[in-house]
């Protein structure tokens, strides 16, 4: 149904185009296969005249929403014609400098290993035609580095799509402290990626609140929810704090652990107090946020939690849950 209906939208679109002269619904409806097909004589004159009304009203308000200047123009004689003009349709001249050309160039390395490489080439090879500045390459590296975000979870382009297209989700979610994992209910806002790992931050409708996914532990097949969303849409500073606060980026507290030494370097790193223990064990006072017990289990028996209990049971609790599979 849903390819059906952008055929008809974009045969309309195309017909009010393609015209000189506004062109009424009759017109329209006996030119459009769409219209002639779902709307045949034998269906009956009235029953079928109201519905192809109410059908063409509907498809002329999603091409304005989707940004199509439709006129409406009334001839001598009284009958409504409708026609897009193509100058009021024609997008501005694109004119980008070196330093734009560069960037967008950047931009389309960053996606080169996800599905999106082939639209981000596919663009700027039509910027390129539009007329980018001569003697700019887009492609070429313009740093000994060259940044990359890896995409190899498969459930990213269905929710890039569901996310594009306000569409609710349901999936199966193990969370890092589960044996198992559970059927989740979710209107998606917006996809980060954070210290190399991708998150959903949206409305979880179980739960009736927000909620931020790790991508790597959806597992089989994001289905897609013809209802509409049911909770406001944050801006997208809100959706990057809220990824940010569950990925473990913002610390209100802090915590103590003892690590192995020679181990655990990223949590060196973000240590505020490193203090040697002997006997092979360092003790750290890192910045303690959420989502830091998930990040501590990864290291395994190199690290102990020591305070705050709440901290060092969460982390017994996912180990446990690791440990029965």
């Amino acid at each position: 149904m849903a390819i059906a209906k952008a055929e008809r939208l974009m045969n309309l679109a195309l017909c009010l185009l393609g015209t000189r002269r506004p062109l009424s619904k009759r017109e329209l409806r006996e030119s459009i296969e769409a219209y002639v097909e779902a709307f045949r004589p034998e269906q009956g004159a009235a029953g079928s005249d109201d519905s192809f009304n109410r059908m063409f009203e509907r498809d002329k308000d999603d091409l304005r929403e989707l940004g199509l200047v439709i006129e409406t123009v009334e001839n001598i004689d009284g009958e409504v014609g409708y026609l897009a003009r193509r100058d009021s349709n024609r997008l501005p001249p694109i004119i980008l400098d070196a330093e734009e050309a560069a960037a967008l160039g950047l931009a389309a390395k960053v996606w080169q290993q996800a599905r999106l490489a082939g639209a981000a080439s596919g663009a700027l090879q039509k910027l390129r035609a539009a007329g980018l500045p001569e003697g700019v390459d887009p492609y070429e590296a313009h740093g000994a580095l060259e940044p990359r975000i890896p995409v190899h979870e498969t459930a990213f382009e269905p929710l890039m799509l569901a996310c594009r297209d306000r569409r609710p989700v349901v999936f199966e979610y193990r969370k890092a402290s589960a044996a198992h994992p559970e059927p989740r209910h979710v209107e998606p806002w917006a996809l980060e990626c954070w210290r190399g790992h991708w998150y959903l931050a949206g409305y979880d409708r179980d739960r009736g609140a927000e909620r931020v996914f790790r991508l790597s532990r959806i597992t089989g097949r994001v289905r897609s929810r013809g209802s509409g969303f049911t909770a406001p849409v944050p801006d997208v500073v809100t959706v990057r704090e809220t990824v940010a606060g569950w990925a473990g980026e913002i610390a209100d507290r802090t915590a103590l652990i003892r690590l192995r030494s020679g181990a655990g370097y990223p949590l060196r790193a973000k240590a505020a107090k490193v203090r040697e223990l002997g006997d092979g064990w360092d003790e750290l006072e890192i910045p303690y946020g959420h989502g830091l017990d998930a990040w501590l289990v990864e290291f395994g028996p190199d690290v102990v939690v020591l305070e705050p209990a709440e901290l060092r049971a969460d982390v017994v609790d996912r180990l446990r849950a690791v440990a029965k599979g």
